[in-house]
């Protein structure tokens, strides 16, 4: 993983005046006990009308975020939907290797990723959370059929974010990867992307210290769980220093998220 890489994310907590974020699974999970159908409009079918109904309730969440949803998202938000009520999103496996305590408190854990390949786009918008945002749009139309199999790929979490600092290590850069774990299933022949910007890569086994925190991931936020991480560990100069991921497991716009920040041990 020490190349370029918490979504599903990765955006402003609900509440937060003029904060940009990404649109959530949860939300849509939610959608259908929040709103009432519509009754399909005439000469259209009802597939046509929940379709317009889902983009128009995403549509209403991305202007509360800053974030433009366009209208070729409706089929792959309808699809992402429909799968996700039915099946269970798959965790990246991993090895526990280690875990720091101190008065019974998690202060960190050491996992082994094994090999695998990921699906990943690099994205470079003025604020991370739009980013990360419309780096997740692109991915989802890959994992709803969008892709040579044309079969709906399934969702994996986290969603991992790779984010560099930049020279003083005082914040991070613009530049950012957005990636998605392809399931196991898909690990020896995953399916190509249409879109030219994704890119599958295979990253080699890593070895990680991560700490999970809480609330909003923004560019303080990581700076800050950044510093708190690297003050816990007894040898961080065993890790990149210019390298983080942000791992994300819940809905971005809840106020008590839970995120990871990952630190990557040096080959």
């Amino acid at each position: 993983m020490q190349q370029e890489a918490v979504s599903c994310r990765m955006g402003g907590a609900a509440g937060e005046p003029g904060a940009p974020g990404a649109i959530t699974l949860e939300e849509l999970d939610s959608m259908a006990e929040e709103q009432s159908p519509d009754p399909a409009r005439p000469g259209r079918s009802q597939e046509d009308a929940e379709q317009e109904r889902l983009l128009s309730y995403w549509q209403s969440v991305g202007r509360g975020h800053q974030v433009d949803v366009p209208r070729d998202m409706a089929e792959p938000i309808q699809q992402l939907t429909r799968n996700n009520q039915h099946q269970e999103m798959e965790s990246i496996p991993f090895t526990l290797i280690h875990r720091k305590e101190k008065f019974g408190e998690l202060l960190y854990e050491k996992r082994l990723y094994g090999k695998a390949k990921w699906a990943c786009i690099k994205m470079q918008e003025e604020q991370y959370e739009q980013s990360i945002c419309l780096g997740f749009m692109k991915l989802m139309k890959y994992i709803c059929e969008q892709n040579s199999s044309g079969l709906y790929l399934g969702m994996t979490i986290p969603i991992v974010t790779l984010v560099h600092t930049n020279e003083s290590h005082s914040e991070i850069t613009r530049s950012v990867t957005v990636a998605y774990y392809l399931p196991e299933l898909l690990q020896e022949q995953p399916p190509q992307p249409y879109d030219s910007d994704i890119i599958i890569e295979e990253w080699p086994p890593t070895v990680v210290y991560t700490r999970s925190f809480r609330g909003v991931t923004n560019e303080d936020s990581i700076m800050r769980e950044i510093n708190f991480l690297a003050e816990l560990l007894e040898s961080p100069e065993l890790c990149l220093q210019n390298i983080f991921i942000v791992a994300g497991y819940t809905n971005p716009a809840a106020a008590n998220r839970h995120n990871e920040i990952w630190f990557l041990q040096r080959p």
